[in-house]
């Protein structure tokens, strides 16, 4: 069997569907199924065809306006000419044009879409621009042949906007690599003294993930207590404007590109993990810091109110109020996460070699 992911980005670049498409493929290969990975590079910087970890990844000029859309004018006509080489075209992001690419040259082709459904843009301009992209999303969910969703929220929503033939549609969790939380502890030294907290968000830096909010409740709580961003994004200006206007930004330390051991050093270390996003169609910095047994708050919105349990995970609603999230930090500072139901990345490849034949038989 012959697979091709298309995606909008791959490795280097970081973020959800990035590291689902390179776990996938990953394990793909170690299967015996050939796997390329068709996708683009705006930067331009890039090689245009490598192999990495038995992956071959090939790279398309393309045009990505704020980071969105990544137009590619290379990669439709590549696909053109290519798809009948590929058994199935796995197709990933409703909202970038790789996925509609895929749909509109597949031919004889089987597709599977994995949209990582979000329903609106995220940002003014696109939020505009989304509703009449909608026609021409409505054909990718008809074009595939199987429809696979990362949580059931997706699932309903995308049910609710393009009417999809649910026969057709299964939900397959993102994973995680959980050997390698096995052995992770906590590097620092533990204190009860409440003024010595961590708190850790994870993410892409955008103003829908809601970080400006936890750093707005940290002049409420205790001198002592840091925020550490990690992450990069086109937000992040107003992240370091804000930290300076708040008078914090002493306590808010920003990274990104941390080596994946330094990453989950931090899961382990923050005494809260903190996730406000309006919208997310899975959330798998929820999954990692659970994995590292850091409590979790998060905003009880999208696919997030499905993480939520009240003991490991905890919610707050929109509007966000500063004085409850300053006490639900206060509430869940010192407990050890144990959540279970996560799945490792080589279950979620099982899962998807079985859509994968099933429609290829």
């Amino acid at each position: 069997m012959k697979i091709a992911q298309v995606c909008p980005n791959y490795y280097p670049y970081i973020g959800g569907v990035e590291i689902a498409v390179e776990e996938i493929s990953r394990r793909l290969v170690k299967r015996g199924i050939e796997t390329t990975v068709l996708t683009t590079d705006p930067s331009g910087l890039l090689q245009r065809e490598e192999i990495i970890d038995q992956v071959v990844v090939r790279r398309f000029k393309s045009w990505a306006p704020g980071e969105a859309f990544y137009f590619s004018s290379d990669l439709k006509n590549h696909l053109s000419k290519n798809s009948k080489e590929y058994d199935i075209l796995h197709a990933h992001s409703y909202a970038a044009f790789p996925a509609l690419y895929a749909a509109q040259t597949k031919n004889e082709t089987r597709l599977v879409f994995n949209p990582h459904y979000h329903g609106t843009g995220h940002t003014f301009l696109r939020r505009i621009l989304h509703l009449p992209y909608r026609l021409w999303g409505r054909r990718i969910f008809k074009a595939a042949d199987k429809l696979v969703f990362v949580s059931q929220y997706e699932k309903n929503l995308a049910s609710r906007h393009f009417k999809i033939d649910l026969e057709k549609s299964t939900v397959i969790p993102n994973g995680l690599n959980l050997e390698e939380f096995m052995n992770l502890k906590h590097s620092k030294k533990q204190s009860t003294d409440i003024g010595t907290r961590n708190l850790l968000f994870v993410g892409r830096l955008e103003e829908y993930k809601g970080v400006q909010y936890i750093m707005k409740a940290l002049p409420q709580l205790e001198q002592g207590t840091s925020l550490s961003v990690v992450g990069k994004g086109p937000f992040k200006k107003n992240l370091i404007q804000l930290a300076t206007k708040l008078n914090i930004a002493d306590r808010v330390r920003f990274y990104q590109d941390l080596p994946r051991e330094e990453l989950l050093q931090k899961y382990a270390d923050a005494d809260v993990f903190i996730l406000l996003s309006k919208r997310e169609a899975y959330g798998i910095s929820v999954a990692e810091a659970l994995c590292a047994k850091t409590p979790c708050i998060v905003a009880n919105t999208s696919a997030l109110a499905e993480w939520i349990d009240g003991e490991n995970c905890v919610g707050i609603d929109y509007p966000i109020d500063l004085t409850r999230l300053v006490g639900l930090i206060d509430s869940v500072s010192g407990r050890r996460a144990n959540r279970s139901g996560i799945l490792d990345w080589d279950e979620v490849a099982e899962r998807l070699v079985a859509v994968y034949k099933s429609i290829n038989d």
